[in-house]
């Protein structure tokens, strides 16, 4: 009876932290050219990531509904480069599929900026009316340029501070603390604003720099707090929500015209179908693992909505110099999304 207990203790643990199963394929298979094609897949996240559960669905998708005549190669942990690194791999045609953040890549689409903007996507909903509806989709034809393909949107999601230093809750609390950012200017603006001392690095090196101390604290979504195991090195946390970052999918454009028209509109669907379902899964983690983080012992901050506003009135400076720069008619189409949604 305790073995059996013991069994079923194990098993709940286990089915606690396990992702929402991968959903059946629906559509009719596609026809292609008679050719058979290998595409590889390359993100910077783990394997326990809500991005690679999609990328898991994308294959599916994919290779069922193209009759095995397209097989994907999916690569995790940045195995074949990081982001920026696979962002030229796709131009160089080395490379067939990405899905960056849209943070490391605002030095070839500026506009891609207002996604770093803190504090201006207030609920997941409104990210999704934005990403889904025209704003997100014109953005997607306007990264289809410099040899790459936009096909679709998921999400990295909101972004929380971790350091080891001392809990935040305040903007003095950054005096001079060492923050890890993305290889980003409105991410190293917004840290300075807040009196941080930022540190671009990829985030492949992030794990060993906070593990040594070169840097003292980063920002990303709880679920890649987790899997990157940054809770190791990194005893405070504060939820902050202070960006809400997607990530882009991605194709070659070498790649894209060698294929046919069908599979090109079969990669179009696969990678809407994968966005929605990891956003689903992000979120049915983001809970969950924020507590498990707890659980573990690391110390968590909630701001109230005072202590939001005094970020957001500190930041007020970083809109100024941005907002030329990404396009004020922009920012206030994505404003005018929050206020209607709010009424």
């Amino acid at each position: 009876m305790a073995a059996a207990l013991l069994s079923l203790t194990s098993l709940s643990a286990v089915a606690a932290t396990e992702m929402p199963p991968l959903p059946d394929v629906t559509g009719d298979v596609v026809k292609g050219d008679g050719n058979d094609y290998n595409l590889k897949f390359n993100i910077g996240l783990t394997q326990s990531s809500a991005q690679y559960r999609g990328l898991e669905y994308f294959k599916k998708i994919v290779e069922q509904r193209s009759d095995d005549h397209i097989k994907v190669q999916t690569f995790h942990s940045a195995q074949l480069g990081d982001d920026l690194q696979s962002v030229s791999a796709l131009q160089a045609g080395t490379l067939d599929m990405t899905a960056p953040s849209t943070s490391p890549m605002v030095s070839m689409f500026p506009q891609f900026a207002v996604f770093d903007l803190p504090f201006l996507f207030p609920t997941p909903e409104i990210a999704d009316k934005v990403l889904d509806g025209d704003i997100g989709q014109q953005m997607l034809k306007d990264a289809s340029t410099k040899g790459l393909v936009a096909i679709g949107w998921s999400e990295n999601g909101y972004r929380q501070l971790t350091n080891s230093e001392h809990a935040v809750t305040s903007p003095a609390d950054l005096d001079g603390l060492k923050v890890r950012t993305m290889q980003n200017p409105i991410h190293l603006d917004i840290w300075r604003t807040l009196g941080a001392n930022p540190t671009p690095m990829s985030f492949a090196e992030l794990f060993t720099a906070l593990e040594q101390g070169v840097v003292d604290g980063q920002e990303n979504p709880w679920i890649t707090i987790e899997s990157s195991k940054f809770n190791e090195v990194q005893p405070y946390a504060t939820e902050t929500n202070h960006v809400y970052t997607p990530f882009i999918t991605l194709v070659s454009e070498r790649t894209w015209n060698r294929l046919p028209e069908s599979y090109q509109q079969l990669l179009r669907d696969a990678a809407k179908q994968m966005g929605d379902y990891e956003r689903h899964v992000s979120r049915v983690m983001n809970d969950q693992i924020k507590q498990e983080l707890k659980d573990d012992g690391m110390k968590i901050t909630e701001l109230t909505p005072e202590q939001v506003a005094v970020f957001q009135q500190d930041l007020a400076p970083v809109y100024d110099d941005w907002r030329d720069k990404i396009g004020g008619d922009l920012i206030d189409r994505i404003r005018a999304e929050s206020k209607v949604d709010s009424k």
